[in-house]
């Protein structure tokens, strides 16, 4: 299938569902490979998910102090008609809630007219199961030849019932059995919601609350089901952050934003294309067995790299560390860490062959977890200064989502 956008622009506006605050929105055409971006004072925020957060209520995307949030359900609304460029001007710190369900967007984005764009949109296969976990919170994806998601939820009360749902995601069945689905919460939740300075915006025309007897709204339900499938027009939206479309049979148990969020993070490791791979390295970095701790590089701009280290039970070190109980020496970690930085100063020379990284300060590390065998190292590192020669990064070090290293690293390129 070809790309997507809007033929013309077109602009709504209402009350944030959580800020309170009032914000106009505007949607213009953009053209092909610029994906959806918000404009917010001059700072263009990409819906991806290195941009964003969720606070348990919403996904926000964040960029250079700028923030909006609650996109998930325009951007479910984007991804269910296609839609893959866009431009969304706001004015303010909120997406409109409208309704609470995405049926207003779909309807804003066909009356600007979607149209085609002279390039293949991207399409990605999970080619192995990607499962995330957290206490009850359960998604699984299994490869799939389309986009099929299955969602169960279970409030462990009357009412509403455990409700599960499952769809094949094309354009017609998210208008017409997803995107009208509304937002939901408990009675007994509001006041809690609240304390934490949310749902400021919040009311009956566009929040479903759900009392101890049923519904306190006057208005009855679209489905008899919507709340489980605004469930999954949620997570279509926090899907969409990876910024391509995906092949992949995706069960969802009892999961949030957070839960989505994680899993989208964990997903897009999976989805990452390598940049370099190993011979590539070999040819920059001068490191070699045992000691060449990078696998490959999966992403590389002029201020930051990403690199993978995949940590097996036969690496040399587990003989002598731990033996039994094999944990990743934390030295080694942050070396993995060094040569993934190494690897983003020696592609700024010419002929990297002539040179080498001598690190000269290595600062603020911190060890967060262990890291064991079977595990797989994400390396980031932002470079945050360079002057006279000398560079110096942030760097992180994950597993799945979460930081098991990080530490700040000053290094020098020099001749051999």
């Amino acid at each position: 299938m070809k790309q997507r956008t809007i033929k013309r622009k077109i602009s709504t506006e209402g009350i944030g569902i959580h800020t309170g605050t009032f914000a106009k929105l505007s949607l213009l055409p953009a053209p092909p490979d610029n994906g959806i971006v918000f404009l917010k004072n001059r700072v263009r925020i990409k819906a991806d998910i290195i941009n964003s957060e969720s606070n348990h209520g919403s996904t926000i995307l964040k960029k250079d102090g700028e923030s909006v949030h609650t996109v998930e359900h325009i951007l479910a609304a984007f991804y269910g008609t296609g839609v893959n460029n866009c431009i969304c001007e706001i004015t303010g710190d909120e997406i409109p809630a409208l309704d609470g369900s995405a049926l207003g967007f779909v309807e804003l984005i066909k009356d600007a007219e979607i149209i085609e764009l002279d390039k293949e949109r991207e399409i990605k296969n999970i080619k192995q199961t990607v499962e995330y976990r957290d206490g009850k919170r359960e998604i699984i994806a299994l490869p799939d030849k389309n986009l099929r998601i299955s969602f169960y939820i279970d409030y462990e009360r009357d009412y509403p019932p455990p409700q599960f749902r499952s769809f094949t995601i094309t354009p017609e069945v998210f208008e017409k059995e997803i995107a009208p689905a509304r937002t939901h919460t408990f009675y007994r939740w509001i006041e809690e919601i609240w304390k934490r300075g949310l749902g400021k915006g919040g009311s009956l025309d566009n929040v479903l609350v759900i009392g101890e007897n049923g519904l306190i709204n006057k208005t009855s339900l679209r489905f008899p089901d919507e709340f489980v499938r605004h469930k999954i027009l949620d997570l279509i939206g926090d899907l969409s952050l990876l910024g391509c479309h995906i092949n992949a049979n995706i069960f969802a148990f009892k999961s949030g934003h957070v839960a989505n969020i994680n899993f989208t993070k964990l997903l897009k490791s999976q989805l990452e294309v390598t940049v370099f791979d190993i011979k590539d390295i070999q040819n920059i970095l001068p490191h070699r067995y045992p000691m060449l701790l990078v696998d490959k590089i999966v992403e590389l701009t002029d201020e930051k790299v990403v690199g993978i280290k995949n940590v097996t039970i036969n690496e040399p070190f587990f003989q002598g560390h731990f033996p039994g109980h094999p944990i990743m020496p934390g030295v080694l970690i942050v070396e993995s860490l060094a040569q993934v930085g190494g690897f983003l100063m020696l592609k700024k020379v010419d002929e990297p062959k002539k040179y080498v990284v001598y690190f000269l300060k290595i600062d603020k590390v911190k060890f967060r977890k262990p890291v064991f065998p079977g595990d797989t190292l994400r390396n980031e590192l932002k470079l945050i200064k360079h002057k006279e020669g000398l560079f110096i990064m942030q760097g992180k070090a994950y597993i799945n989502d979460v930081v098991v290293c990080e530490g700040e690293f000053t290094a020098k390129v020099v001749e051999k």
